[in-house]
């Protein structure tokens, strides 16, 4: 399983999240947008590694699906959720939409009469069925006139088989989804070799080949950026810049003039709307917009991703040493290499940063490293990695994940407003 995920903590209807913790593989389309997003649970940091019983977690998926809600969870994508052969003999899964679920077997579930006749009954309610870690005969043959997808590890599974499978299975009403796609080039790779949907790293990496300029449009986000960074805010400059970008105007005036704001009047005017949000509404809706329209050709999940970190950082804010440093920032910027498809280094060169957050971002010692660490740990469902920075950073872990789930919440209600 790859750990190209955002997580968040099951959230109790008292709103204390427990102990809970899920996170999210993005599969993406041929054209690289997100068709849906593979969900996985654990009880807690310590049980990710105690617990090794496949029914109770596969249980605890389809309980915390519900009780977090698969709109938040995956953005109105599709929910791939694993089932072991409790699972789906209990009909457990079908408590959830079959609209909105895919249902993936894993590899230890066998192809006997009940479980077939579960496969039957989830089909006919129409559910989409998936199976996962398929290889050279594989015991769970026999379902595969049930499959909807199948998915395969292309690191574990030799080309000329990958290339069997593909052709043996691969039809108009059974697609091919390949996962561990970790380079550009492995995507290319299965996309000629026939697979519809792709798992893994490839689209958060951008491919290096050579040095690209950054289009014009593009460089108007990374002036707004650098604009907000300074002590003092130069409004006549960050009012020139979103008149010359179009799309700049548009979202400004959306968002200003959206339910949220409660103005009793609509604004007129990029001046008029700059000068009522005040300068620290003005920086947070710049780096939210900034994110958002150099986002615009990349797949959701990216600028999605960039926001949720952005906003869980400036929650975390109060409760750790940060010194000058602006956690949102950091938290923002740390996929926009990523989401502008040029190094990091490129990126910062054009934004006036305090040394901590730019050394943060490059990879180099900061005195920011152990949130960045935290942040990446918690997206990644690194959980013992995870209880360890909290311990370093005197953080309750409960107060941690709580901050994951509202910046989750935040971020989904920004990117559909915009």
């Amino acid at each position: 399983m790859e750990s190209t995920c955002a997580t968040a903590p099951l959230a109790n209807p008292g709103g204390d999240p427990g102990g809970h913790y899920v996170a999210r593989q993005p599969i993406l389309s041929g054209n690289e947008q997100v068709f849906g997003y593979e969900l996985l649970f654990r009880d807690g940091v310590e049980n990710y590694f105690q617990n090794a019983d496949s029914d109770a977690a596969s249980r605890s998926t389809v309980d915390t699906s519900i009780l977090m809600g698969l709109d938040i969870l995956c953005d109105g994508r599709r929910a791939f959720i694993n089932c072991t052969r409790e699972t789906l003999l209990k009909d457990y899964v079908t408590l959830l939409p079959a609209g909105q679920v895919i249902v993936e077997i894993v590899e230890s579930v066998p192809a006997d009469d009940l479980v077939q006749a579960a496969c039957l009954r989830l089909k006919k309610a129409g559910y989409t069925i998936a199976l996962d870690n398929f290889a050279v005969d594989d015991p769970r043959a026999q379902l595969t006139k049930f499959a909807d997808i199948i998915k395969l590890d292309i690191k574990s599974t030799p080309s000329a088989e990958r290339d069997t499978l593909v052709k043996r299975h691969s039809s108009p009403s059974c697609r091919m989804l390949a996962e561990k796609v970790e380079t550009q080039e492995d995507f290319r790779i299965c996309q000629k070799a026939g697979f519809t949907y792709f798992q893994g790293y490839f689209f958060r990496r951008p491919e290096l080949l050579h040095a690209r300029e950054i289009p014009k449009n593009r460089a108007n986000y990374l002036r707004l950026l650098q604009a907000i960074s300074q002590a003092e805010i130069n409004f006549k400059e960050i009012d020139g810049i979103i008149k010359g970008e179009a799309s700049l105007c548009y979202r400004l005036l959306r968002y200003l003039n959206s339910a949220a704001f409660g103005f009793s009047s609509e604004i007129q005017s990029v001046k008029h709307g700059l000068s009522i949000l005040g300068e620290r509404e003005v920086r947070r809706w710049v780096r939210m917009v900034a994110a958002l329209g150099a986002g615009q050709n990349k797949p959701s999940d990216l600028v999605l991703s960039a926001l949720v970190r952005a906003r869980y950082c400036e929650l975390l804010e109060p409760r750790i040493p940060h010194g000058r440093s602006d956690l949102f920032l950091l938290g923002l910027l740390s996929l926009m290499d990523a989401i502008l498809e040029i190094p990091m280094g490129v990126v910062l060169e054009g934004i006036s940063l305090d040394r901590e957050t730019r050394a943060a971002l490059l990879g180099q010692k900061s005195e920011l490293n152990g949130i960045y660490r935290l942040m990446l740990s918690q997206e990644t469902a690194d959980w013992p990695n995870l209880a360890s920075l909290c311990g370093q950073l005197k953080l309750p872990e409960s107060f941690v994940t709580e901050c994951h789930w509202k910046a989750m919440q935040w971020a989904r209600e920004m990117t559909a407003r915009a």
